[in-house]
């Protein structure tokens, strides 16, 4: 199940689902988010937008505006940082504060208070930085509130995936001892085309995972080359601290990004950016 959130009529989010035929189908009843419709529905979802594709009242995908599944996540979406191997080595080479102690985790958080969806605008933000970069990551979004989850139970805690671009501001980042003011500019956080539900892939997830700039493909790797996988993170998150649901969790970047690039490649207006993910879709934005 691909659920959406989009504008069938102007100025109006909902949420939605995709069908197979290319069509949106809304439920009927209460206009409400993304996050609430998961903290409401949960594992029911399925029965409730079942009932919106029985209706057969499904208007054409290009006909509607697509918007980010979660446009404005009600906290920080919570990041893995040098999560995927050659990426660590990469990033050690552009600067070598980039050091990572594999046995732990690294943890960020990102401002995300308005997130692009397929199709929007990422501000280049030039008067601070020049060297704009991407990262495209699996994002795994919690499906009910978690805390004290076994490596066991996490799968059930999960509601589904989406892609998240996880544009950066690598001067700023490195400038700062924290990364959160380098990853956390408005637009920075681009995601979409949709949330697919779990049910939809085997667990743990393996998917093409690709990023392309221009046409050009920068990173290709798959899901399953995770340093810390989504059972352990969502484990040892929920330890000590209440997962909520609707929760983003964005898992790390493989190799290939700007940063690694030989001499480093940055974004600049103008270019174009598809974040790619097997089973998921396409993210594409344009900078501005």
């Amino acid at each position: 199940m691909k659920l959406i959130t989009c504008e069938i009529e102007a100025g109006k989010p909902q949420v939605a689902v995709l069908g197979d035929d290319n069509l949106v189908y809304a439920p009927k009843g209460d206009n409400i988010s993304m996050t609430e419709f998961i903290r409401t529905y949960g594992d029911k979802a399925k029965e409730v937008v079942s009932d919106a594709m029985a209706s057969g009242e499904g208007v054409p995908l290009e006909s509607v505006k697509l918007l980010a599944p979660i446009p404005n996540p009600e906290q920080d979406v919570i990041c893995l940082g040098l999560n995927y191997a050659d990426h660590v080595t990469e990033a050690k080479k552009f600067d070598s504060s980039f050091e990572a102690n594999k046995e732990k985790a690294i943890y960020f958080s990102k401002r995300a208070s308005n997130c692009p969806g397929h199709g929007g605008d990422i501000p280049s933000h030039s008067h601070l930085t020049a060297k704009l970069d991407y990262e495209v990551e699996l994002g795994v979004i919690i499906g009910k509130d978690a805390f004290q989850v076994s490596y066991e139970e996490a799968e059930n805690y999960i509601f589904g995936y989406t892609i998240i671009n996880d544009i950066s501001a690598r001067e700023v980042q490195t400038e700062h001892k924290q990364w959160y003011f380098g990853k956390s500019l408005d637009g920075f956080t681009p995601m979409g085309p949709c949330i697919v539900t779990k049910d939809e892939f085997t667990y743990p997830p393996k998917l093409e995972i690709k990023c392309f700039v221009n046409g050009e493909l920068r990173q290709n790797s798959t899901t399953d080359h995770l340093i810390h996988d989504i059972s352990e993170i969502i484990s040892e998150l929920s330890s000590g601290m209440t997962l909520k649901a609707g929760t983003l969790i964005a898992t790390g970047t493989p190799e290939g990004v700007g940063m690694g690039m030989n001499p480093p490649s940055f974004l600049k207006p103008g270019d174009r950016v598809t974040c790619y993910i097997e089973g998921i879709g396409e993210l594409t934005n344009r900078i501005v």
